[in-house]
């Protein structure tokens, strides 16, 4: 009987065994840019300048420290001053409110703010992707809130947004 139990258990351990050997789990990061390092190895990133009839001074430096910090991040290309690799330049060139929506009473109910961008990229390696194109981001709040009390949350959030396109239209290419 005592042999019958060392013959079970081990059949078990060996079965837990193989099972936990033949079990792997595997954890990695889909690759965040499809950038090929051997041609591409630096970018230059221009200054935006706030080109929009209304001007909020903030919106011009947040997006320009984001975007040279999603690719200082996110790939392994060095930022030049200019003659990049891969060059990026453009404007600022809307920051609009509108009324969104009419309230019963006939007043605004929701504004829209919204962030345009006009971008201009150029690949030196390969000039087939180069591009001209605007991107745009908004965001919808409460008419009874000042545009003052909402603008540097809705601004973080909309330059993020506005960022990740790019860096998406550059160097992700999806």
């Amino acid at each position: 009987m005592a042999w019958i139990n060392y013959i079970l258990r081990s059949f078990v351990a060996l079965v837990a065994l193989f099972t936990l050997n033949g079990c792997s789990i595997s954890l990695g990061l889909a690759p965040i840019s499809s950038i090929d390092y051997n041609k591409v190895k630096t970018i230059s990133i221009a200054e935006f300048p706030n080109r929009a009839e209304y001007v909020y001074a903030p919106l011009a430096v947040e997006f320009n420290q984001e975007l040279k910090d999603m690719f200082i991040q996110q790939t392994r290309l060095q930022l030049v001053d200019n003659g990049g690799d891969l060059e990026i330049s453009g404007e600022i060139i809307g920051y609009n409110q509108y009324n969104e929506s009419v309230a019963a009473d006939g007043y605004s109910s929701k504004v829209k703010l919204t962030v345009t961008i006009n971008v201009v990229y150029v690949n030196n390696t390969n000039h087939d992707e180069d591009f001209e194109r605007q991107f745009s981001a908004y965001r919808v709040y409460d008419s009874t809130q000042l545009l003052t009390e909402v603008q540097d949350q809705l601004i973080g959030e909309m330059v993020k947004e506005i960022t990740e396109q790019i860096f998406n239209s550059t160097v992700a290419n999806w």
